[in-house]
Order: structure tokens, then sequence, then C-alpha cells
């Protein structure tokens, strides 16, 4: 299970282990958190007292100061397994939900032809449907699309990089996400 760590500010930054997320504990780096704890770290005795250490790590931590971030960028990074989650498995041309292993990268104008491999420019094709569109544009191959590509935001991005994410954690990153994403139904 991983924690999702926000600035202070609750900008999300980072998936990041529940051993990552006990260090900032023990540095005392945490400004708050969110939701209930799921999991307990135990250490050494103390030998004063003789109790047990131990640190409650929540699935949301909020990172006290500045931490050095790739959240800033314009758009997150194009993945393909992120593609196929962004369009729900779904051919973009003949509308079939298909497994990730049949799925492509399709580039809605072709690189060779000046195309960007970009959000905006990709969607996820079945492979027969990218093998009948070739090197043309959708129009040239009489084919239309079914549902438009746009760049996700932050809070999207960290729920499209596939990782088991906790209810509290779901809760929080959909509350930012736009009603009209794609994540959403």
């Amino acid at each position: 299970m991983d924690v999702l760590q926000l600035d202070v500010s609750g900008r999300p930054q980072a998936w990041i282990t529940t051993r990552e997320a006990a260090v900032i504990y023990a540095s005392d780096g945490v400004a708050w958190t969110l939701g209930h704890p799921c999991q307990t770290l135990r250490g050494g005795l103390q030998r004063v007292t003789g109790r047990q250490s131990r640190i409650e790590v929540h699935p949301i931590i909020a990172v006290r100061g500045a931490v050095p971030s790739r959240a800033w960028r314009q758009a997150p990074a194009l993945t393909n397994s992120k593609l196929f989650v962004r369009d729900r498995f779904v051919c973009a041309y003949c509308g079939h939900h298909c497994m990730p292993e049949d799925l492509t990268r399709e580039h809605i104008q072709p690189t060779s032809r000046g195309g960007a491999d970009t959000w905006m420019n990709c969607i996820t094709a079945c492979k027969a449907c990218n093998g009948r569109k070739g090197n043309r544009l959708p129009e040239e191959a009489r084919m239309s699309l079914l549902y438009l590509p746009y760049v996700p935001s932050l809070h999207e991005d960290m729920i499209l990089r596939g990782r088991r994410i906790l209810a509290d954690q779901m809760e929080f990153l959909l509350a930012s996400v736009p009603r009209n994403s794609r994540l959403h139904g």
C-alpha cells in the first residue's frame, strides 16, 4: 500500500511507500494527515520507559516546507498504461472494450506527418483499427473518433498511475477531478 504525499497546500506530490512516510513522520515533517491510519510500524524499545516506539501511517500526508515536485509540470508524462486507463480500455474508433495487450497508442495525426506524441494527439485504439487507419488522418480513413482526447489534471494523473488506491485517497483525488472526466464514469 502506498501513501499519497501532498505539499502543505494539498497539492499531490508523489506516491511513497509506508517506510518513506515513516521517515517523514520521524523527522517531524508531517504538517497534517487525512484518513484513518492504514498501517502501524513498530520500532525498538525505549530504554527509559520500556515502551515500544510506533508510528501510525495515514493514507494521505501533507509534508512541511518546500518539496521538490514533478507535479508543477504543465502536463503529466504520457505512458500507454495511463493513456489506456484515461480512455477506459475502449478503442476510440470501434468502441470495443479491450484487454491492455490488444490496445495501441494511436496518433490522431500520425507522427510521420508531423503529429506530436502528446495527450491531445493520442487516443487508445485496438490493433485492428490502428492497422486499418495506418498513416492517414481519421477523416482520410473514414474513421471517426467516438471520444476526444484530453490532458489529465494533476489529480487525474495520480489516479491514472495504476496503483491500488484506498477509499480515502480516491475520495480526496476525485474531489478535484473535473465532473466531465471519464474517471468519474
